[in-house]
This record gives C-alpha cells, sequence and structure tokens, in this order.
C-alpha cells in the first residue's frame, strides 16, 4: 500500500499561520466586547493548549490526512493521464499474456534488493493467473552498474533474449560489472559483441531516458514501483497482496473502447 506522506515544512508553516490567524481573530473579537486584556488572552491560549497539547496532534493528523488523499488523488490522475506511455509506449518488454485483462507496470533496477526479492512473487502471480500483462520498464538508479545491466537488458530484447538475460540477472547477488553481465549473456545464447554494440546505442539510452522522465512525472522516489491496473504500489509486495491488488483491478468498471485496464 500506499506509505502516507509526512507533513511537509510548508503545511506545517502554514498550519502555525492559520493558528495565529484564528488566534488574532477570537483576540480582535474578544477585545471588541472588552473581555479580556491581550495579557489574559495570551495567557488563557497558553493555559488550554498546556492542558490539552492533543488538540494540535489532532489537527497536525487531519491536516497530514487531506494532504495525503490530495497526493493520492494527484497521483491517480496523472497515472490515469499517463495510461498509454504506462502500457503501450512501444519499447517497454512485455511478460505474461500480451492480451491480458490486467496491466502490471513495475519500474526496477537490477542492483535493487527489494526488486529481487518481489521478483519470484511477481512472476509467481503472472504465471499461475495467466491474464496479466507485465510491462517492464528499467529505471536505474543505484549507480553505474545499474545502467550498464539495464543497457544489457535493453540491448538483449534486440537478439529476443529479454526476458532470459531479465531472469539471470534479478536472480543473481552481489555486483554487475559488465564482465559477469557479459558471462550471463553468453550462458542464455547471446552474442555478447552485438549486446555490447546495442548497450551503447542512441536507442538504448532513448529507453532509459523516458523511463527517467515517466518516473519522474509520477514522482517515484525508489524501485520497485509498481502499477497495478491504475493504482500505483510503491515498494516490495507479496504475492498474497498482489493478488489482491490484480482482483481489485478486475472488479472495477471495464475501460472505454480503445482504452486498456
Amino acid at each position: 500500500m500506499s506509505k502516507p506522506r509526512k507533513l511537509s515544512t510548508a503545511s506545517i508553516l502554514s498550519l502555525c499561520a492559520l493558528i495565529v490567524l484564528i488566534g488574532f481573530g477570537a483576540y480582535q473579537y474578544m477585545m471588541a466586547k472588552s473581555e479580556v486584556t491581550a495579557d489574559e488572552f495570551g495567557a488563557r491560549v497558553r493555559a488550554y493548549l498546556l492542558a490539552n497539547p492533543q488538540v494540535l496532534r489532532e489537527v497536525f493528523a487531519e491536516l497530514t490526512k487531506q494532504e495525503n488523499a490530495a497526493a493520492e488523488r494527484d497521483r491517480k490522475e496523472r497515472v490515469a493521464a499517463l495510461s498509454e506511455d504506462l502500457r503501450n509506449d512501444g519499447f517497454s518488454f512485455v511478460a505474461g499474456n500480451p492480451d491480458g485483462d490486467v496491466t502490471i507496470v513495475e519500474f526496477f533496477d537490477y542492483r535493487c534488493g527489494y526488486c529481487k526479492r518481489s521478483f519470484p512473487d511477481l512472476m509467481k502471480t503472472v504465471e499461475e493467473d495467466g491474464n496479466i500483462r507485465l510491462v517492464l520498464k528499467e529505471f536505474p538508479v543505484l549507480g553505474p552498474e545499474s545502467v550498464l545491466a539495464a543497457q544489457a537488458a535493453i540491448a538483449a530484447a534486440g537478439q529476443d533474449k529479454y526476458m532470459e538475460l531479465h531472469r539471470a540477472m534479478m536472480s543473481v547477488r552481489g555486483g554487475l560489472t559488465l564482465e559477469r553481465i557479459l558471462n550471463m549473456a553468453t550462458d542464455v545464447g547471446i552474442d555478447t559483441e552485438k549486446l555490447q554494440t546495442d548497450m551503447e546505442s542512441e536507442e538504448t539510452r532513448a529507453v532509459i531516458e523516458k523511463n527517467y522522465r515517466l518516473a519522474k512525472i509520477l514522482d517515484i522516489q525508489g524501485t520497485p514501483a509498481f502499477v497495478i491496473g491504475d493504482e500505483f504500489v510503491p515498494g516490495a509486495i507479496s504475492h498474497t497482496d498482489m493478488l489482491k491488488f490484480v482482483a481489485a483491478a478486475r472488479e472495477k468498471p471495464a475501460p472505454a473502447a480503445g482504452s486498456e485496464s
């Protein structure tokens, strides 16, 4: 599930300003009625807040709740607006059932431990269900070796060996040096000379740049990050939870003609 966002500094300042304004308004009203002096009003407010500190906590909690809800609505709108870029960009590898009724999009990094941890559950979900499209988007954010691995996977697609190399790199632990990647590529039957040439191509770099831009628009802060149906799901998720998201996507109304779930 999406993690609640912490209240931003700007929101805290806004809340403080709101409290001051409310207090100032109450003070002006009471002064106009000559009920209290400024010192008396300040003392009353201070005493009340000291005696009831939970009031501030409740206000902060409600503001945080409203901010999180607004951020979630905003993210859903961006996911909907970017539906084609997420699901049918024309270059991302599609695993599972290309005609599946639910699409899972994953942003991942080959050096991300959480991505590797999620990988078996993700593939189990896709393979057992049989009606899921899995769109894989390289999002290398953990250094040069991550970029190398992403370039290799994209280049492997040109030899129809994407999934073989993807599985190999997702299944290993430790660094992903060029030498190690090429050894894995050889093991799965890839022409490594062609692979290296394609890894350095403008087309390969363009794929990664497009994924970076898309992730930025969606405010993706780390990997893995999933879009299941129209639901954004950050972080590693279990097979059980993945099934719940898939089931929820299927329960939603069918998309209009020409669009896709």
